[in-house]
């Protein structure tokens, strides 16, 4: 029988993924995974599994998410960057340690509650021999709303051999109807907060880390229009809690050397056409040919939009993204993500997948 270690949150997406293992015929192992904060999560977690009647552990990472995930939350921000710690996380614990633990105890995959889906495809390798090897492609859920590709882009092959997303065929509305069928006590859950480690803003968060270094806000002219408390706490875009009478101001760049905060009335300086990308990781594992096009997202909530990889600069380790429209507020330290453009008509298994639902790549804006 094939054995699935299942990642459970003690929320409604993690339970129902466990429980249609479960009826699906295979060997199914609950864990629930320490991070930080003391909360009911863990024994919901284990009232499921008990219903379900799988075993149950839980597995102890704080140091390493300590470590690993909140240390380089507030390193980027003390940099003057806008970190995404849910794709580090991804890629670091949940796909990373969970993973690693799972193999050592013989478990074929590890399966979560994430809105994706994967599905495989076979390749040949040598045109000489006629050799062949498997593929695993990460496309977009079926539930537009609830898509969570964009915090996988840091997956690779050998990763995604082994994980199985249950829910990813199926919409929100459909998964909770599947709650009430197993008669799970998720129900009533809270969705989970975008920044598990965070109990409130991310302001208030940062303040109990990182001191305060008062400065001077500068419009684009260069005028001193007011005072900052420490560029950390402040984000490209963010409009709410400058500080600033006459408003509203939207914060457009930061100046680290002169300790400045820039900020602008008009919401068009916001705008720009092109971003450099570090640390870009293929899914596929191998670079391709340049310029490709791309569908690319800048942020988790934010559209699709039709760009261009225009070059690479080998020695920097950074990439070029040109789009299409000048995009909102491009973030330094935020993920941007690249999807496929061509429909994939390779094979019948591809069927599903449409304009932009493949998952590329991505890489940290810079």
């Amino acid at each position: 029988m094939v054995k699935v270690i299942v990642a459970m949150s003690g929320g409604i997406d993690s339970s129902v993924a466990a429980a249609l293992l479960k009826g699906h015929g295979f060997s199914v192992i609950g864990v629930f995974m320490k991070f930080w904060h003391a909360s009911n999560a863990e024994i919901r977690a284990r009232k499921v599994a008990k219903i379900l009647k799988i075993p149950f552990y839980v597995f102890n990472f704080e140091k390493e998410f300590k470590k690993r995930i909140v240390d380089y939350f507030l390193k980027e921000h003390k940099n003057g960057n806008t970190p995404n710690p849910c794709v580090l996380c991804n890629k670091e614990i949940k796909f990373g340690l969970l993973l690693e633990k799972a193999l050592k105890v013989d478990a074929n995959f590890i399966a979560t509650g994430h809105y994706a889906r994967i599905i495989q495809n076979t390749k040949i390798k040598n045109q000489n021999d006629n050799s062949k090897c498997k593929i695993f492609k990460l496309l977009r859920a079926k539930d537009e709303n609830k898509d969570q590709s964009y915090f996988l882009w840091r997956l690779n092959q050998e990763q995604l051999k082994h994980i199985l997303f249950p829910i990813g065929d199926y919409t929100k509305r459909q998964v909770k109807k599947m709650a009430r069928k197993f008669k799970l006590p998720v129900l009533d859950v809270s969705e989970s907060q975008e920044i598990c480690f965070i109990r409130g803003s991310v302001n208030s968060f940062l303040k109990k880390y990182l001191k305060e270094k008062p400065g001077n806000i500068i419009d684009t002219e260069g005028k001193v229009i007011g005072k900052h408390f420490g560029l950390w706490f402040y984000t490209i875009g963010q409009r709410k809690g400058i500080g600033l009478p006459g408003g509203p101001y939207y914060v457009l760049d930061k100046d680290f050397k002169k300790n400045l905060l820039i900020v602008t009335k008009k919401k068009k300086d916001l705008y720009k056409k092109k971003l450099i990308a570090k640390n870009v990781n293929w899914i596929f594992g191998k670079k391709p040919k340049l310029p490709i096009k791309i569908m690319a997202k800048i942020r988790y909530r934010s559209q699709l939009a039709s760009a261009l990889i225009a070059s690479l600069n080998r020695r920097a380790g950074s990439w070029q993204i040109k789009f299409i429209k000048p995009q909102r507020a491009i973030t330094p330290g935020q993920s941007v993500v690249f999807y496929r453009v061509d429909e994939l008509r390779s094979s019948p298994s591809f069927a599903a997948a449409r304009l932009g639902e493949e998952v590329l790549g991505g890489g940290i804006i810079y």
